[in-house]
């Protein structure tokens, strides 16, 4: 009987409803509070993150797509199209710890792995070529050739 006595009470609870949230700034920096803090608060919209519910809650509405985004996606396209290929940041960081050059590698990422390069050649292709010596004698050669910004293919070549 306690049982459902504690049971009738609970439910007839109101259930929590979401607490109102300050924004404050002060001198020593922004603050949070669940009263208004002076005359300089603002008012902070928490969204529902309940779980349930549809893929759509919370959505800002969609407004109909004009020319101007069109043009900016045909943009955003053929930039992609010139882009190097991806490469997952835990791959690279592996690739770089190595001193290792792949394809699909940009510039900048050659020069975090080798470091400058003695040698350059931008016609016919940009080539870039490394010295690796080995008890200070040339041991190897390394080609990076480039298209467009990223390593099209690496060559190791013995003198």
């Amino acid at each position: 009987m306690i049982r459902l006595m504690s049971l009738l009470v609970l439910m007839a609870l109101p259930i929590a409803a979401p607490a109102q949230v300050y924004r404050c700034k002060t001198d020593t920096g922004t603050s949070f509070s669940d009263q208004p803090c002076g005359e300089n608060s603002e008012t902070v919209t928490i969204r529902d993150n309940r779980i349930g519910g549809s893929f759509g809650d919370n959505l800002p509405e969609a407004s109909a797509p004009t020319e101007t985004d069109e043009e900016e996606r045909q943009s955003a396209r053929q930039e992609s199209e010139g882009t190097c290929r991806f490469i997952n940041s835990t791959d690279l960081r592996t690739y770089l710890t190595r001193n290792q050059v792949v394809k699909g590698m940009t510039k900048d990422h050659v020069l975090r792995a080798f470091g400058r390069p003695p040698e350059t050649y931008p016609t016919p292709q940009e080539t870039w070529v490394y010295h690796t010596k080995y008890y200070g004698a040339l041991y190897e050669l390394t080609y990076v050739y480039f298209k467009d910004g990223c390593v099209e293919r690496v060559d190791y070549r013995k003198p």
